[in-house]
């Protein structure tokens, strides 16, 4: 399947994928899927008559969000991603000179993207079994690592949904109270903690209703798609703040999401099989076929002088709960969801050093910093860093990416 859009081999945006995003156009903001570099308006495409065919409610793709699009279904969505891609090829609808091309395709050097999404609720998850020993390590008895329940249900917490942002926004260090080591009290001031969490994020695309469970059988049903996901961490606060109750203050201030949500009909290629778990899981957490992906992820740091080191290089595959999983559990008691709900994977760390995902493994507590090009190191996040986070798949010449997912840090 060729595009007469030319696609560079290592695009994460190659005619296979098509995600949904949000740009601003002229002062609006507008639906738009991108191949390429290039940003294709979806609202002009309507205009143009590509949907006729599916009688979509006037003005769909000029929401602030992509909510209400999102909303009309998995059978309406997949409908228009196909009928893009089908006039995006080789002799296809958009390929006509009848329309104004300006009107339709615009480069992504020249858009805003912004926060594809309304996240009403958003639920962070801790359930990388690498990432729980080597956390259970540093913490606690190493002969124990794992709490008595980590096998046994994907662990979770409600996280902070304001304070979510797209990819480029700054992030401002936060201050908090910490408990320095040898003090009788604690000390206020800006986190030395700063930390990173390689995540993957799905989006709910389907409400539930309060009282229900959504089984794994029907689970991903309720999934519209993934997106990249940074939970910045502070170290310290969380440290001395997360007994009894758990994260708050070192978890709340912002989280960066790619603007992309590629949707599970564009992963289907890359389905694998999780890990055995062990022991056997209760009735309501089994599931049937391949239910993790296998999406490369890396993770570098910028400096402000330009030195770069690549920190990270993991793969959402390594994840011992996967997404069905995670959202059978979440209602299993009821809860119900609703579409632009956040849910994330909790930090992705693979078996080796390399693959690690927070700053807090890579440099294991401090005591192994990583060297930078420019002769400096890092222990944790540094105010002028940007953390540069990017996931992507390849499997038989094809290639589906979800764009950048980067936050520099500001003091």
């Amino acid at each position: 399947m060729l595009s007469f859009i030319e696609v560079a081999a290592d695009s994460d945006f190659s005619i296979h994928n098509l995600p949904f995003g949000i740009f601003i156009k002229d002062g609006h903001h507008i639906a738009c899927t991108r191949i390429g570099d290039t940003i294709v308006d979806l609202h002009q495409c309507a205009e143009s008559g590509l949907f006729d065919n599916l009688h979509l409610p006037h003005g769909i793709f000029r929401h602030t969000v992509l909510n209400a699009f999102i909303g009309l279904g998995k059978k309406v969505t997949s409908a228009v991603r196909t009928q893009v891609q089908q006039a995006l090829t080789k002799g296809g609808f958009l390929d006509n000179e009848k329309f104004n091309k300006t009107d339709i395709f615009v480069s992504i050097h020249d858009v805003q993207m912004v926060l594809p999404i309304h996240i009403g609720d958003y639920t962070d998850f801790y359930s990388s079994r690498e990432h729980a020993t080597n956390v259970g390590i540093m913490f606690r008895d190493p002969a124990n690592a794992l709490l008595p329940n980590w096998l046994h249900l994907p662990v979770g917490y409600h996280g902070r949904a304001s304070s979510i942002v797209a990819s480029g926004t700054p992030i401002k260090r936060p201050n908090g109270q910490t408990m320095p080591d040898g003090s009788e009290k604690p000390i206020f001031g800006p986190t030395k903690q700063l930390d990173f969490e390689l995540e993957m994020g799905f989006v709910i695309g389907k409400d539930s209703q309060l009282g229900t469970q959504i089984t794994t059988e029907i689970a991903e049903e309720y999934i519209f798609g993934m997106m990249l996901f940074n939970d910045w961490s502070a170290r310290d606060i969380q440290k001395w703040e997360y007994v009894p109750l758990g994260p708050f203050l070192a978890k709340n201030f912002a989280s960066t999401i790619s603007p992309w949500i590629v949707t599970l009909e564009a992963l289907e290629l890359f389905r694998v099989e999780g890990p055995v778990q062990e022991p056997e899981v209760l009735p309501y957490l089994k599931t049937e076929g391949p239910k993790n992906y296998d999406i490369n992820l890396s993770v570098d740091i910028l400096a402000d002088n330009g030195a770069q080191k690549r920190v990270s290089t993991s793969n959402f595959k390594y994840m011992y709960w996967n997404m069905c999983q995670q959202l059978a559990h979440h209602t299993v008691n009821g809860c119900n969801m609703r579409i632009g709900d956040l849910l994330a994977s909790g930090t992705i760390s693979g078996p080796t050093p390399d693959s690690y995902g927070s700053m807090l493994e890579i440099c294991w507590k401090g005591t192994k910093p990583v060297q930078m090009p420019d002769g400096t190191e890092r222990k944790f996040i540094a105010d002028g860093d940007t953390v540069v986070m990017r996931g992507w798949c390849e499997k038989d010449g094809i290639r589906v990416g979800f764009g950048p997912c980067d936050g520099k840090i500001v003091g």
